[in-house]
């Protein structure tokens, strides 16, 4: 005889915080060269447009 009234369940369980398995790259604070001049271009036209104005 079990008592499974004091078990959380299978979907319980998976849902926890700590049971969740990670993201690839979520906590990653590296970035490569690519994204930063990406990022740069679109700093650069953003500029140009308020210059615009």
């Amino acid at each position: 005889m079990t008592n499974n009234e004091n078990q959380p369940s299978k979907a319980e369980v998976q849902s926890t915080k700590l049971n969740k398995l990670s993201v690839p790259g979520e906590t990653d604070t590296e970035f490569s060269a690519e994204e930063a001049a990406e990022v740069f271009e679109q700093s650069e036209q953003a500029q140009q447009q308020e210059d615009e104005l």
